[in-house]
């Protein structure tokens, strides 16, 4: 490891050209709006140089898209642009454990400005209004502005905080780095970034919002700082713990703190110009965003422990803290995670809890309109929920559509005048998506599943494919069709023929090609046009080996075991050329991969490409 010494003085005037292509980093120094608006909503923190890193990670994609460096900046990291990522990202806080131990720093390595941990909350501690809980192990670095918009920086692994569920589980301040705790310690790991770089990156390559990794710095022991980034980090949980204190005030400021930030973004143009509607669009934006966000996790098989307190997701329906974070092969609906204490919600839970939180914003919005809270229970039947409703049906119609290969013009004309063929459709193909092992529950590394057996990626690919060698009306039989989609967890007694299983098969296949007819009478085109069309398309979206949870895992394992270890530069391209391979756009355009000219980095390619094939089918 390095031992790079840091001075928070900059460079003198001789040593000044050094830096000057990098003038943005020195936005990125603890200021936020977020403390100025809602100072309640933070803990302040000085905060120091930590020394011994070194950077693991560089996301030169990202980092171009922030403006930190030109777009022309070579895929490499200079000596002075490693300078500029350890000043402005390896920092440690001072916090209370330090203070009441009258511990002394350097002065020239304590940083200027404050830096926050943002209060939020949290199911897992004692206090369930959220007077004590927030970011345990991370700050918000601050805020940059590119092009008009804004984007909040964070850092988890940056030292232990008061709001740790630890120390107040145990009613003490622990210093960072305590070896008696883990989580409370403060301190992240690098195989926490790369899993959360890894997973981030193919999940945004595919249009899902997630907060993104911006660096990783390495200490020594496995440590790291994972540096994050997305254009608004807020929470519902940083709305929700002032509900629970009834501190109308400060959950007012907060509001109107997250509405500013979406008008100036440019994320909602249409507010209406009338200060009081601004809460109604609030909500309405909400209703949308959940409903969207849960019919897509729900039909992409992604788990993120969505629950009542609003913790695991981002306002604007990201995805945040992959450490419980998946992407199942199949519909593994019974799967939970284990912390310990309690077992999480299961992937079909999702929904409920989704709408929940929609009836918590009807909740804060009446609060905020009227002055006075009423109970949550008021709301169970608010237009709101009803809306939630309508609006998560009609994303699952867009998204079987969408996975069957349709485009946008075919998947339009169905959804305008044939909502009910979708649905039958649907129903037949949920049938076979929630078929189980009989084997029944079975302990997982990390909590507990009753398998799927059926994987219906394969189906959607194979059949337009089928039904174009044969002719449109070459129904697949019984066998052939249970053959294509039985998995890996499939045993002989669950693949067994039945009366009601064959009877499903025909329905299946009768729906699909009923669509398939209806596309292209609408559209004015032959069948067999529109099935060539879903066709290619569906061999992209339903590629054979897709991520999951437990690929990501297996291969940071690999990529954490290699010797000698892969440069940042190394990481960084690898990670480019995975993400384009697991990008399942049909409409993007595929570029030759230019790896074969870098043996070692293809080499290490092709075996992650091996994992993912290998764990297609898992959690």
């Amino acid at each position: 490891m390095g031992n790079t010494k840091l001075k928070e003085s900059r460079p003198s005037k001789e040593t000044s050209k050094e830096t000057i292509g990098y003038p943005k980093f020195k936005e990125i120094d603890g200021s936020h709006p977020l403390k100025v608006s809602v100072p309640e909503a933070v803990v302040e923190y000085q905060v120091r140089t930590r020394h011994g890193g070194q950077v693991a990670f560089f996301n030169f994609e990202l980092a171009r898209e922030l403006g930190l460096i030109p777009d022309n900046h070579p895929h490499e990291l200079t000596k002075e642009l490693k300078e500029e990522i350890l000043h402005t990202f390896s920092i440690v806080i001072i916090n209370e454990y330090d203070q009441m131990n009258n511990f002394n720093f350097p002065k020239d390595e304590i940083r200027q400005k404050t830096y926050m941990a943002t209060r939020y909350l949290q199911l897992q501690h004692p206090c369930k209004k959220g007077t004590t809980s927030g970011d345990g192990r991370s700050i918000w670095n601050g805020q940059i502005t590119n092009k008009g918009k804004s984007y909040d920086v964070s850092s988890c692994g940056t030292g232990a905080t008061k709001l740790s569920p630890a120390c107040n589980i145990n009613k003490k301040f622990y210093q960072t780095g305590d070896p008696t705790v883990s989580y409370g310690c403060g301190y992240s790991e690098k195989d926490e970034g790369l899993s959360s770089l890894f997973f981030s990156e193919v999940l945004a390559k595919n249009g899902l919002e997630t907060e993104r990794v911006l660096a990783i710095i390495e200490f020594p022991k496995g440590l790291a700082i994972n540096v994050r980034v997305h254009e608004n980090l807020l929470r519902p949980s940083h709305m929700f713990n002032h509900l629970k204190q009834n501190n109308l005030p400060t959950l007012k400021r907060v509001v109107d703190y997250y509405i500013e930030r979406q008008v100036k973004n440019k994320v909602w143009k249409n507010i209406p110009s009338d200060p009081k509607s601004h809460y109604d669009y609030f909500l309405m934006k909400v209703v949308e965003t959940f409903a969207q966000m849960s019919a897509n996790f729900e039909d992409q098989y992604i788990f993120c422990w969505l629950d009542w307190d609003g913790d695991n997701i981002l306002m604007d329906g990201g995805i945040i803290d992959y450490g419980s974070v998946r992407q199942f092969g199949l519909y593994h609906h019974e799967y939970r995670y284990d912390d310990v204490q309690r077992w999480s919600t299961s992937i079909k839970e999702q929904k409920q809890k989704a709408r929940y939180i929609v009836q918590t914003f009807a909740q804060i919005v009446d609060y905020i309109k009227n002055e006075k809270k009423k109970s949550i229970d008021d709301f169970k039947n608010h237009h709101s929920l009803q809306t939630f409703d309508k609006r998560f049906f009609d994303y699952k119609n867009q998204n079987i559509l969408m996975k069957m290969g349709f485009n946008l013009k075919y998947s339009e004309a169905l959804l305008s005048h044939h909502r009910k063929d979708i649905e039958d459709f649907r129903s037949d193909f949920t049938y076979f998506e929630m078929a189980k092992s009989g084997k029944g529950p079975q302990k997982v590394p990390d909590g507990i599943n009753w398998n799927a057996i059926f994987c219906m990626r394969d189906i959607l690919r194979e059949l337009p494919q089928v039904y174009l060698s044969r002719g449109i009306n070459g129904i697949v039989n019984e066998a052939e069709f249970i053959d294509i989609i039985k998995s890996s967890y499939a045993t002989k007694a669950d693949l067994k023929s039945s009366l009601r299983r064959n009877l499903k098969i025909r329905s299946f296949q009768k729906s699909y090609l009923k669509l398939i007819n209806l596309a292209a009478k609408k559209c004015k085109e032959t069948p067999e046009k529109v099935l060539l069309d879903v066709s290619m398309r569906s061999s992209v979206i339903n590629k054979y080996d897709r991520v999951t949870g437990d690929s990501i895992s297996t291969i940071v394992e690999k990529v954490m075991a290699k010797k000698p270890k892969l440069s940042a530069e190394e990481i960084s391209l690898i990670l480019k050329e995975f993400t384009e391979y697991q990008n399942l756009n049909p409409d993007k355009e595929r570029r030759p991969s230019n790896f074969e000219a870098e043996k070692e980095q293809s080499h290490i390619l092709k075996g992650m490409l091996q994992i993912v094939r290998e764990f297609r089918d898992g959690i």
